[in-house]
């Protein structure tokens, strides 16, 4: 709440000062961030608006993320302003707020994804990058579409996940988790130039999964390659393939190792640390980043919010880099 005591650093209405509020106590907003509501009752809008988006209708396997945008902004509350690893201070640069919950039908997937696209307009509408919490990786659809619209040109996309996520279709259905890029790519929205899978493991139906997917444009990092080549080459690769171009990042949690991520709908063993895809989000620093998403986290299968944490953190790391590629350019 405005009320409330907070950090107000560079003109911006910043997080409630922990110093003088518990950060355990009063409204669950991620990282204690006020609401987009209250700036706009004051007449400010912001940079950077964070939206949850709790819809999980289109999981195969395990349900339970609708419920993870709370989770991960009560996973949030230790974050703090200032980033070391990066030396920003993303809340000073520039208006971070949270924007609450988008209302999701649950019961007709096309109408979700309509909805979803339009509210992701509605909220971008006066030049703010939107940040999304999922909710299941169907969401990426309307997301992008949103973002391309912005954008005015189909934008790259580096999507973390140990899943491809360019299958035609579950049961005959052509919109659910597993399927969304081939969608995009169908549709025209992201840049076939421009893609890459960070963090691909596991088993496949078939060879014909990764044939499909190289004719869709995709070009693959797999988990294995973060860890033989390491940080640093695979952010070099990223960072070629995507160039100057509008990039969006999409972040499935179960990217990382089940160690790190137990709280997920897919998990799969092999994957990244939270110290990998932090490090690489990093290594992204000065891309043209125009939207992001982290999905797939499912409560009911978190422990100690070891995911939440991870998920508020990579949230946070996107954030930072958003912020300082607007005050950069002198957005902020």
């Amino acid at each position: 709440m405005l009320d409330s005591p907070r950090v107000n650093d560079g003109g911006h209405i910043g997080p409630v000062d922990s110093s003088r509020v518990p950060r355990y106590g009063g409204e669950s907003t991620f990282a204690l961030l006020p609401r987009l509501r209250d700036l706009t009752a004051e007449g400010r809008r912001a940079d950077i608006a964070i939206v949850g988006v709790p819809f999980d209708t289109g999981v195969s396997y395990r349900p339970g993320a609708r419920f993870g945008c709370n989770h991960i902004r009560h996973s949030s509350r230790l974050l703090r302003p200032f980033n070391p690893a990066t030396s920003t201070s993303p809340f000073a640069q520039v208006q971070v707020a949270d924007a609450g919950d988008m209302a999701v039908n649950p019961f007709a997937i096309e109408d979700a994804l309509a909805s979803i696209e339009q509210d992701a307009l509605e909220l971008t509408r006066e030049g703010a990058s939107l940040v999304a919490l999922g909710g299941d990786h169907t969401i990426a659809l309307p997301l992008l579409r949103a973002a391309t619209a912005r954008a005015g040109a189909p934008v790259a996309l580096l999507h973390f996940d140990a899943h491809l996520d360019t299958w035609d279709s579950y049961f005959g259905a052509d919109y659910t988790h597993g399927t969304p890029f081939r969608r995009a790519v169908e549709e025209g929205i992201i840049d076939t130039d421009a893609l890459c899978h960070v963090g691909t493991r596991g088993p496949l139906y078939g060879a014909e999964d990764l044939e499909d997917d190289r004719r869709l444009g995709f070009g693959i990092i797999t988990s294995a390659d973060v860890f033989t080549r390491g940080v640093g080459e695979v952010v070099q690769l990223l960072r070629q393939r995507v160039g100057d171009r509008p990039l969006y990042v999409s972040v499935d949690i179960d990217v990382l190792d089940p160690a790190h991520a137990p709280g997920t709908g897919t998990p799969e063993a092999g994957g990244l640390t939270s110290r990998e895809i932090l490090e690489i989000i990093r290594g992204l620093r000065g891309l043209n980043l125009v939207g992001a998403d982290v999905v797939e986290v499912s409560p009911a299968y978190d422990h100690a919010d070891i995911t939440g944490i991870a998920a508020a953190h990579v949230v946070y790391d996107l954030i930072c880099l958003m912020a300082d590629r607007r005050a950069s350019a002198g957005e902020g």
